[in-house]
């Protein structure tokens, strides 16, 4: 059998109200239709509930406590607060990759449209294409491919305003009326049930459904290019919706997202799998399919192919720096339980994070707060402390506001859940426990980001045994150009595309040089470093 094609959908800021989910009140009938089509996962979750960290944790499939992608915005910087030490990249241990490098050094063609968000640039050794224009369809006669298509729209600063859909459509009328009736639908418990919030959470499944026409236009492109059969979809978001207590908090209204595979004639059709899955093995989980060797190094484990691993018993979610404000808990979950670890149990749930008090349902609290109106569960992320120790029965109070850590009737899972999660901080916590400024002084030396040294060029022939580097030369045979760079870890790409936009090749191998002349561009690169600056080598080939 040819190799699969793999294609990723992933959905900004998305819990799952979807129809396949059991949310009567979602408009998604692509999204059903995908899901009756394959296999529905009830038991997803993000490793952190929101963006760059989650990400960094798809694209390494490592745990960004363990690589330092764990505090959020590291490249933004506040005015406010000149002693935050941004901006910096982070810098992951040297043999840590994207996933895709692997992809592509085994022949994938691959592309990503057109978000990364990775807590470090995307690197050029990355993708085929990266950028507004990536498609499977720029792809060679025959070359399986790896598509990543971003859709923004239900990002949470939709929700109170048209920023994000003026970003993404800038020439469009963005005034929309809403289509979902704010009579019918459901707010949290702990949050307030307001007219005002009402209205964004009937413009959220609005958002929702925009997303089930882009997720419909891709499938249906998908059938166009006679590539359906061949195809394994992926259905995932990046975390959870952009609500408070849900976007940046590892409660499942944060962490816990939809995912969906369809992968026609092998994954079950119309099956509902209650498998524990996390966001970090989607990367090895691709891997797998496409029969490419998976690193030891990564941290996600497969749940679909070849090299399919055990069911997992648990997943972890973490919350660190995000924007503005420090805290640090860590959380657990298996299929019934959550265990979650306040470091900070002396402060306030809500802390100033500027971009996120500008949902309405955060005005809102403040709001009812302030004029003392707010009663039962509403109160409950307004407290001013936190307990040390969290668990809920997800099963019987999945809005977790029943904190049952003092229950003698919970203790034994108390402690199951404690010394699970103390055994994976003392494997993948490496960062969480040092300050943030003490490991930006270890990545960024002097608070100066490192250069990756460029590349040289070797040639080697029958005659040139490849000891010296060389820019230029004639040959009289068929001659190989090796590549190197003294960065430890760094990867090369190469072109030999004039012009400003070339199609950058990720160097595999010695470059086979035949009659004609060539020009070889090249750049170093390694995550978290400038890339090196671009060298460039001639050649003529005469015999």
């Amino acid at each position: 059998m040819d190799r699969p094609n793999i294609l990723w959908i992933s959905l900004e800021d998305t819990s799952p109200r979807f129809g396949c989910y059991g949310d009567s009140l979602a408009r998604t009938p692509n999204i059903d239709s995908l899901a009756q089509h394959g296999t529905l996962y009830s038991h997803a979750y993000a490793v952190a509930g929101v963006c760059s960290p989650s990400r960094s944790a798809v694209i390494t499939s490592m745990y960004p406590t363990s690589i330092g992608t764990h505090h959020m915005r590291t490249e933004h910087t506040n005015h406010y607060m000149p002693e935050l030490p941004t901006p910096y990249f982070a810098v992951p241990p040297a043999h840590v990759k994207t996933f895709t490098e692997y992809l592509r050094a085994d022949g994938y063609f691959c592309t990503n449209n057109f978000k990364t968000d990775y807590q470090f640039a995307s690197p050029l050794t990355a993708w085929d294409q990266d950028g507004k224009e990536g498609h499977w369809r720029h792809r060679e006669p025959g070359q399986p491919f790896f598509a990543v298509f971003n859709h923004l729209l239900t990002h949470e600063s939709s929700m109170w305003g048209n920023m994000m859909r003026k970003y993404v459509h800038p020439d469009q009328d963005n005034d929309v009326t809403l289509a979902t009736d704010p009579d019918k639908v459901q707010i949290p418990p702990y949050l307030p049930d307001t007219p005002k919030s009402r209205e964004s959470l009937a413009k959220y499944y609005d958002l929702i459904a925009e997303a089930d026409d882009y997720v419909g236009e891709l499938l249906r492109q998908l059938e166009e290019d006679g590539l359906a059969d061949n195809t394994v979809v992926f259905l995932w978001s990046d975390h959870g919706e952009g609500l408070p207590r849900a976007k940046r908090w590892p409660y499942d209204a944060g962490i816990r997202v939809p995912l969906i595979v369809r992968w026609p004639g092998v994954v079950e059709v119309g099956r509902v799998s209650d498998q524990l899955v996390s966001m970090i093995d989607l990367g090895a989980t691709v891997l797998s399919l496409a029969g490419v060797i998976l690193p030891c190094h990564l941290q996600g484990q497969p749940f679909l192919g070849p090299k399919q691993d055990k069911p997992r018993n648990y997943v972890f979610a973490t919350r660190d720096r995000y924007d503005e404000s420090y805290d640090m808990m860590r959380a657990i979950r298996d299929k019934r339980f959550k265990y979650i670890r306040n470091y900070y149990p002396e402060k306030p749930y809500l802390q100033w994070i500027k971009f996120s008090h500008q949902h309405p349902m955060f005005q809102e609290l403040w709001r009812l707060h302030l004029s003392g109106k707010l009663e039962g569960d509403t109160k409950l992320f307004m407290q001013n402390n936190r307990p040390a120790e969290e668990l809920y029965d997800c099963m019987e109070d999945p809005y977790e506001i029943r904190n049952l850590a003092d229950d003698p009737k919970y203790k034994d899972d108390l402690e199951r859940l404690r010394s699970a999660l103390d055994k994976w901080r003392s494997k993948y916590d490496v960062w969480g426990d040092v300050p943030e400024e003490w490991m930006v002084a270890q990545m960024w030396p002097g608070g100066v980001q490192p250069v990756t040294a460029a590349p040289i060029f070797i040639p080697i022939n029958g005659h040139i045994p490849g000891i010296v580097p060389c820019l230029q030369g004639t040959f009289d045979e068929q001659t190989a150009v090796m590549l190197h760079t003294a960065t430890q870890g760094a990867s090369i790409a190469y072109t030999t595309d004039e012009g400003s936009k070339p199609r950058w090749k990720l160097y595999t191998g010695p470059i086979i040089l035949n009659q004609g002349s060539a020009t070889i561009r090249s750049k170093a690169i390694r995550i978290g470093y400038k890339d090196s600056e671009e060298a460039i080598a001639s050649y003529v080939i005469a015999y």
